[in-house]
């Protein structure tokens, strides 16, 4: 098959784009210009992939181009970034971004580039990798004619990530490009040209002039795709990890001593990530799978006739979350369940043990409250071994815990759980004003009914109220 007719059958599959695309060929035509489709929407074409991006390349004035392009569709409005010569034109379902064949250049201590005007060929050539350095043309004689320089076909028929110029040329102008490899390599499920990998591993350190929000955002990409270990092994490999990550580059090794020995807590971390996105597309989870065990490093200790251990890795992880959320510039909201799920991912397993009370069963259920089945999901995950039986007795042993929740929460209806007896009652019947007192008789109901003192029922919780008051009402 002719590069010509994969891609006329990769346009044939996706209707709206070859017709969005011969729209614009035709604005093209209209005010003679070359103008081509470029980028990631020429590779997610050519490997029969859904596209809702459309990247546009003029021999021109994009910005120019954007507007009249976006009078043809209807658009009132496009969104220019004159500094650049780009601008994006929101069409339906579709993100149309124009831009001017351009050239850029790189000054060493910043990614913010130097602009000028340039042919298709010089285009192509700033293009971080071959798979992306393709283009359609779209003027109407040409229309769906494969330009492809640099063997960008070649290599995605390879499955590989390859720069079009000196790899190791190409992420010292632009660093972000290092993180970009690995991530296309987690997405697609390819691997990285060995010299470029070779170059990251050089050029790594040029990495800390990119902004912490463009590295955080490339991270969250490698977590989304569909084995995230792909990713997370390239940035150990390549030593990236150390850098954007510390943490993780300390949990790498196995130490044995008196015959004892504990897991690789970094191949063990990379586990149970893609445990978790076999599991769920959520990426906040995913997320906590990758910080769960992050202070193991810091609590390992070797206890004669014990072995290793690593006491209070939860409570002391999510307290380094804190921090940890800062320098990553994660939300509050991300940073709370992160601390929630490392806080609490060994509670559901040592619930196991013969004798632990419905009354734990309960303050579990209260303090995880709608992330439960997260919480559930990551243990499981979590769950990892060379030996298939310890699996399997691991696997029984966390089964009968869900079982047990189950019946608990069914049983006492603890789902939304909060005292039975609300705040205006309590406040009628102990004669009080609105206050912390309130609160604090109601923590006390609540906490009965977690300790098994009383059912979760409003007279109950009444009767209860009723004899405590006078405590507190002194």
């Amino acid at each position: 098959m002719t590069h010509t007719q994969n891609l006329a059958d990769a346009l044939a599959e996706h209707k709206v784009i070859d017709y969005l695309l011969k729209k614009i060929g035709a604005e093209a035509n209209k005010q003679d210009i070359e103008c081509y489709a470029v980028g990631g929407c020429v590779r997610d074409l050519l490997m029969h992939r859904i596209t809702t991006d459309i990247d546009v390349m003029v021999v021109g004035d994009g910005v120019r181009f954007a507007g009249d392009l976006a009078s043809t569709l209807g658009i009132e409005k496009i969104i220019p970034y004159e500094k650049f010569g780009t601008a994006l034109i929101p069409y339906r379902d579709y993100q149309i971004e124009v831009a001017t064949a351009r050239t850029e250049s790189y000054e060493k201590d910043s990614r913010k580039p130097t602009i000028e005007e340039a042919d298709v060929e010089t285009d192509s050539a700033r293009r971080d990798f071959t798979i992306n350095a393709m283009a359609i043309a779209l003027n109407r004689d040409v229309y769906g004619d494969l330009w492809d320089p640099f063997g960008g076909l070649q290599d995605l028929r390879k499955e590989l990530i390859k720069t079009p110029l000196d790899p190791a040329e190409t992420f010292d102008e632009d660093p972000l490009r290092m993180l970009r490899a690995v991530r296309f390599a987690a997405q697609l499920q390819f691997s990285v040209d060995n010299a470029a990998l070779e170059a990251i591993k050089t050029e790594r350190e040029r990495i800390e002039i990119v902004s912490q929000e463009r590295i955080t955002n490339e991270l969250m990409k490698i977590l989304e795709s569909p084995k995230p270990s792909v990713g997370l092994l390239l940035l150990h490999e390549t030593k990236l990890l150390e850098i954007i990550l510390p943490e993780f580059a300390e949990m790498e090794g196995i130490e044995e001593r008196d015959g004892f020995h504990h897991k690789d807590v970094l191949f063990h971390t990379f586990e149970v990530v893609d445990n978790v996105a076999e599991m769920t597309d959520k990426l906040e989870l995913r997320f906590a799978a990758l910080v769960h065990d992050i202070a193991k490093p810091k609590t390992k200790r070797f206890r004669k006739n014990v072995g290793w251990t690593f006491y209070g890795h939860d409570e002391i992880g999510a307290r380094m979350l804190e921090g940890f959320a800062r320098r990553m510039k994660l939300s509050n909201e991300m940073k709370k369940y992160l601390q929630k799920m490392t806080r609490q991912h060994l509670r559901p397993i040592s619930l196991a043990q013969e004798g632990v009370t419905n009354s734990a069963v309960r303050r579990l259920l209260v303090d995880v409250g709608e992330d439960l089945n997260d919480l559930l999901t990551l243990c499981r995950a979590d769950i990892t071994s060379k030996n298939p039986r310890r699996v399997k007795r691991y696997m029984a042993n966390f089964d009968r815990v869900v079982k047990r929740m189950a019946e608990v929460k069914e049983k006492d209806k603890m789902a939304e759980f909060q005292s039975p007896v609300r705040g205006d009652e309590i406040m009628d019947i102990c004669d009080i004003e609105p206050g912390p007192l309130v609160g604090k008789i109601k923590d006390a109901i609540e906490e009965a009914i977690l300790d098994g003192k009383i059912p979760n029922e409003h007279d109950a919780a009444k009767e209860y109220l009723l004899e405590i008051k006078d405590e507190y009402l002194e």
